[in-house]
């Protein structure tokens, strides 16, 4: 990622997601969010993305697997105003600084 897209650390987001001081955007693909996926976060495949479905009360912090297509939305969408970071290393990052992955019903999840 260049500098010009905000990021954030895998600490930092479950930090502030955990106080609901922002809303965790997984714009994963189905089958990756099905697999596993961020306690906190909120389903919005990037393929399937409206912007007028964006949680805008809270600033953004966006995940993918690995920071890219996270990192593609937030240069795309922050010089437009929108408050809104990247996850540096994505949902990978997430996991190997040991914090949860989860499947939609609470059972422990795997990063696709």
């Amino acid at each position: 990622m260049t500098s010009a897209v905000p990021e954030t650390t895998a600490q930092d987001a479950v930090a502030r997601a955990e106080a609901g001081e922002v809303v965790l955007l997984d714009v994963r693909e189905e089958q990756e969010w099905q697999a596993g996926h961020a306690p906190q976060a909120v389903h919005a495949p990037l393929s399937r993305l409206d912007l007028g479905d964006l949680p805008l009360d809270r600033p953004i912090v966006a995940v993918c697997r690995s920071g890219n297509r996270s990192g593609q939305l937030t240069a795309a969408l922050a010089p437009r105003g929108i408050d809104i970071v990247n996850l540096v290393g994505g949902m990978g990052a997430w996991q190997a600084a040991g914090l949860p992955v989860v499947r939609d019903d609470g059972s422990p999840g795997q990063v696709l």
